[in-house]
């Protein structure tokens, strides 16, 4: 057993123990895989607790006895898995925008803007709901993060818009979208997703899926460029 046990505080658990601690955390527990494979068990269910005190009370409102205790933990525990509190909002933050950018990369282009831009908005919004908790810290805790990782996210972000703004850049030039200020439009556009991260809830009254649809039969007018392409 020895061989199949890690450190808590003081003392020792089995690493089959922590794969229980997420059950512990509720119905808005981040999904194990949205960690990555090589993140432990312990400190995805660290990282999935932090997610909701951040979202509930703020980074600086939360201390580690708020992260550790909701996964049964000790205080000193999460030093194990992460140099700081700041670090783990940096993992949160740094993987939320990386797998919303993947969200967005994934989409096929074929060259027909008005469809391409559906499926970005689509992708960015229904991502967002689906993610909204994880979303509410990467959105709204930013300025907690020390410089040089505040610089690494900011890089994501301006990768993400870079995504949108091709494709609005491309409609423009074809005069396929009518649009006068091309920085307004995407940051518009942006904030049809990132906006809903305030309210969203899993159980109400739209899907992910469905508000995406919605949403970019909006963006689609915004630009334009309501209706099928021919």
């Amino acid at each position: 057993m020895a061989g199949k046990e890690r450190r808590r505080g003081g003392g020792r658990y089995p690493v089959a123990a922590a794969v229980e601690l997420t059950t512990k955390l509720g119905p808005e527990t981040v999904p194990d895989e949205f960690w990555g494979e090589h993140t432990s068990p312990v400190a995805r269910a660290l990282l999935s607790s932090a997610v909701q005190c951040f979202a509930r009370q703020g980074f600086h409102a939360t201390t580690t006895r708020d992260i550790t205790a909701v996964v049964g933990l000790s205080p000193g525990s999460l030093y194990v898995h992460f140099a700081s509190k700041e670090a783990v909002l940096f993992h949160i933050t740094r993987t939320g925008h990386e797998r919303a950018l993947a969200a967005l990369t994934a989409q096929p282009d074929d060259g027909d803007c008005r469809q391409h831009i559906r499926r970005l908005v689509a992708a960015h919004v229904s991502w967002h709901a689906r993610h909204h908790t994880v979303a509410r810290v990467c959105q709204y805790e930013l300025a907690a993060l020390e410089p040089e990782h505040a610089a690494e996210v900011l890089d994501l972000r301006q990768r993400f818009s870079a995504v949108v703004r091709t494709t609005v850049e491309q409609g423009a030039r074809e005069g396929v979208f009518d649009v006068a200020d091309i920085d307004r439009t995407v940051r518009a556009i942006l904030s049809l997703g990132i906006d809903l991260v305030r309210w969203y809830r899993l159980d109400g009254a739209d899907s992910p899926d469905a508000l995406g649809e919605s949403y970019a039969e909006l963006a689609a007018r915004m630009l334009g460029a309501a209706g099928p392409s021919t």
